[in-house]
């Protein structure tokens, strides 16, 4: 087994969504808490990762910057495990798909409501941050369909696409935006962070970030 991995997160960032994995899984992750926006409050990540973006996961040799695919990582390089599901396996396909839906289609839209209504309004773009807002709204019919006679999301199980899914329905909470969101998406994320790992990862980032200073 190769070194510790490396997760340079911040709190409540799409980080959360590899420190969910991990914590699933048993793995110990070596945690760097950054400043948000790490891009304006913390030059040195330049380096790390040349976006400037969290999370970022180092671990033999790799830098990954994309949330849902350091999830899937950690998941089938640490596997065999149910939180994957393989080529072969009953809705592999709906699983990938709904890896990246939750990053791409939900959750990108409430990062331009975050920067342009929360972070940076004197910019008087938030107009646009608003109509990405809608946008989320729209574009959450496809997990609530997909749910409606489900407890997960695919393969009758628990699996990564259900953190990264979950993860997005979560930040809504920290934004402003889970009035948007359908009661019945509200119930399954209710569901699935009541896992004890959920509130492992939160813990654990607590306590990083406390040790690092950056409480």
């Amino acid at each position: 087994m190769s070194d510790k991995p490396v997760l340079y997160t911040s709190a409540g960032s799409r980080g959360l969504r590899a420190s969910w994995t991990a914590a699933e899984l048993g793995i110990e992750l070596e945690y760097k808490i950054l400043p948000f926006p790490p891009r304006a409050r913390a030059k040195w990540y330049f380096e790390i990762n040349p976006l400037a973006t969290v999370p970022a996961l180092a671990h033999d040799g790799y830098v990954m910057t994309e949330s849902s695919a350091i999830s899937h990582y950690l998941a089938t390089r640490w596997g065999p495990t149910p939180l994957a599901i393989a080529p072969g396996e009953q809705d592999y396909g709906t699983y990938l798909d709904y890896l990246h839906h939750a990053d791409a289609t939900i959750t990108f839209p409430q990062t331009v409501y975050l920067r342009f209504c929360k972070m940076e309004p004197d910019r008087g773009l938030q107009e646009a941050g608003e109509a990405y807002a809608d946008w989320y709204r729209q574009r959450l019919v496809k997990a609530e369909q997909r749910l409606a006679a489900r407890e997960y999301l695919c393969a009758d199980r628990f699996t990564v696409a259900d953190i990264a899914v979950t993860y997005a329905l979560y930040l809504s909470t920290l934004i402003g935006l889970d009035h948007l969101v359908p009661d019945s998406l509200k119930a399954y994320r209710d569901r699935m962070t009541a896992r004890p790992a959920f509130a492992r990862a939160i813990e654990l980032e607590r306590l990083a970030a406390k040790a690092q200073g950056d409480s």
